[in-house]
């Protein structure tokens, strides 16, 4: 496995015909002329801004008037900064796209996420059977642990710690009602992969812990689910041990960095998971390494920005250039919303009320709506924070509409908290039935987690 691995990442140290990655002198020479022009233009905009702000010596604050004028000489030297990284940056990414060795050898194929383990199949089916009380199949159906979680830390605002409250809170609605055991986790369990691939080790740790869970399930904190009645068709499943949402065409023939989500995807709890994860691994640990693999990984997919290696562009490189050894084993969904583009869904949640119901789980009710581009925890997102939390919000409301029609109740509307009744109190209650049939559902009628 680790040689499958070894052949299939390729560096940006192995560089073509013994050239180095090192700038010529002259390109060199260059970058210190622009840098020395950048702080030139940058404290040309501190003075115009300055003068827009207070006015040059008029420290009372009085309007110049200049505020319009200033404005609109910062923005043209903020194009002028732009247009000088542009001239750079182009040159360079050429010259290290002209580095990449398809043949080399990844500088990391020596780091692992634990001790090798290469009989875990055995093992579990050991641990199975002296275990009887804790079987991996319940009532017929297998075993899943959702996971998820978030940062150790507080987030920037209280907001953003609401949010993640209704994200954890909605999420324990939909695994209460379907009989799904939940795992939130707020630690990082290797300080080597933090940020988008925290969940790596987090994943193989639950494995190995739980071998009475068949299926491990795991969401980002800023996923919600949108159909709470929609039940994952784990059937179609059978002869695969990941499923992820995306698209074959995509991923393999595209190649392109969007091709699938890692937002909200199941892996099975078995050896092939653990040696998938083995060999996912090697671009993640932060710093010089996840760098250079960013690199390598901007070099190849379509699309895809210059930035450090994220576990999704890594995925998609890795199923790309191992396809033999693990495509056959990946399922690429696409006919319901495993991850659901908020974008696309959250400004037309009122007309599939109007129009349809809950149990759908594509793109007419959408089963999760991932907010992808929104950092609700955080300082800076690609998308601006009200828009986020609005949105948020409103994907809430509407899945939280659907567990308190249970109880006979909904939000006013999609943008407010607030509720009312949507039905009177009776004297005979247990004969009241809700709309959706969620309050005693066939599918946990017999259920014994």
């Amino acid at each position: 496995m680790r040689e499958s691995v070894k052949r299939g990442l390729p560096s940006v140290r192995g560089a073509a015909n013994g050239r180095s990655l090192a700038l010529p002198k002259a390109r060199s020479i260059q970058k210190t002329f622009n840098n020395l022009k950048i702080t030139i233009l940058c404290g040309f905009v501190t003075i115009l801004v300055l003068r827009g702000t207070i006015g040059v010596g008029n420290l009372g604050g009085q309007d110049t008037g200049g505020g319009g004028a200033s404005q609109k000489v910062a923005e043209e030297n903020a194009r002028a900064l732009e247009e000088i990284r542009r001239k750079e940056d182009p040159d360079e990414e050429s010259e290290l796209g002209m580095q990449i060795d398809s043949n080399a050898t990844y500088p990391n194929v020596t780091y692992t996420l634990g001790p090798r383990i290469s009989d875990w199949d055995q093992q579990r089916i050991s641990w199975l059977k002296e275990n009887p009380q804790f079987p991996s199949y319940v009532n017929g159906k297998p075993r899943i642990l959702l996971v998820t979680g978030s940062q150790p830390n507080p987030c920037d605002s209280s907001v953003g710690d609401h949010y993640l409250l209704k994200g954890i809170k909605n999420k324990i609605d939909y695994c209460r009602l379907h009989g799904i055991e939940i795992v939130y986790n707020m630690a990082h369990l290797d300080k080597e992969m933090a940020g988008y691939w925290a969940k790596l080790p987090l994943l193989r740790r639950l494995m190995l812990s739980h071998p009475e869970v068949e299926w491990i399930w795991w969401m980002d904190s800023d996923a919600m689910f949108t159909d709470m009645v929609f039940e994952l068709p784990l059937d179609k499943y059978k002869n695969y041990n990941f499923v992820l949402h995306g698209w074959e065409n995509l991923v393999y023939g595209k190649q392109s960095w969007i091709g699938l989500n890692t937002g909200s995807f199941l892996i099975r709890n078995c050896q092939w998971s653990l040696d998938i994860l083995d060999a996912w691994a090697p671009m993640g640990p932060k710093g010089k390494i996840r760098e250079e693999a960013g690199r390598v990984l901007t070099a190849h997919l379509e699309g895809r920005p210059a930035f450090e290696a994220d576990d999704q562009s890594a995925l998609i490189y890795l199923l790309i250039s191992q396809k033999k050894l693990w495509g056959d084993k990946v399922f690429l969904e696409s006919s319901y919303f495993l991850h659901g583009f908020w974008v696309v869904v959250v400004d037309k949640y009122e007309d599939m009320i109007r129009t349809y119901h809950p149990g759908l789980g594509d793109e007419r009710w959408p089963f999760v709506t991932h907010f992808v581009g929104c950092k609700p925890c955080g300082s800076y997102g690609d998308y601006p924070v009200e828009r986020c939390l609005k949105s948020m919000e409103r994907a809430f409301n509407f899945a939280d509409n659907q567990i308190l029609q249970i109880y006979g109740f909904k939000h006013r509307t999609l943008n407010t908290a607030k509720v009312k009744r949507t039905r009177n109190e009776t004297a005979s209650p247990l004969e009241v039935k809700d709309e959706f049939n969620l309050l005693h559902p066939s599918f946990t009628a017999s259920k014994s987690l």
